[in-house]
């Protein structure tokens, strides 16, 4: 089974109730992948996920942690900090450890196939996959497809 590491923005979409359309379209893209597709892929997530979501002060951050809850937690081994580190060190990621470049060390570290998220900025941009992919094979790390709920649907509108 693929194994899927879900990061913060998928446990907030699920649960945003903002009437925006492209809230909404996440939301229910989110909900769908959930409810339909996470019996087809072994989902994990982390303990920064989970430290995201208690430190957030959206409304639905408890349902948000109570649902990623129910995932396992990849575990924060020693080398994942040097990784951080490149990272930052290589303009992967912004310096902030504590946040996405955290989240892609961990699901490199630990092999994961994908790493789902709804942060298009730092993470599933296209514009970054081929820098990503250089610093993770320089490390000798396999890079995850970092996708939207959507591209797992194969949803394209």
């Amino acid at each position: 089974m693929e194994v899927v590491y879900l990061e913060t923005t998928f446990f907030s979409f699920y649960h945003d109730e903002r009437p925006a359309p492209a809230i909404v379209a996440m939301r229910d893209w989110t909900r769908q992948f959930w409810d339909e597709r996470r019996g087809e892929y072994h989902m994990v997530t982390s303990e920064a996920v989970l430290d995201e979501l208690r430190e957030g002060g959206a409304y639905h951050k408890e349902a948000a942690l109570n649902m990623a809850l129910t995932l396992p937690l990849l575990p924060v081994e020693n080398e994942i900090v040097a990784i951080v580190q490149a990272y930052v060190k290589h303009k992967v990621m912004p310096q902030d450890p504590a946040g996405d470049a955290l989240h892609l060390a961990l699901a490199s570290f630990h092999a994961c196939d994908y790493l789902v998220t709804w942060n298009c900025r730092h993470l599933a941009n296209a514009n970054k996959f081929g820098h990503i992919r250089i610093i993770n094979q320089m490390l000798g790390l396999r890079s995850p497809d970092l996708v939207t709920p959507q591209e797992l649907l194969g949803e394209t509108e």
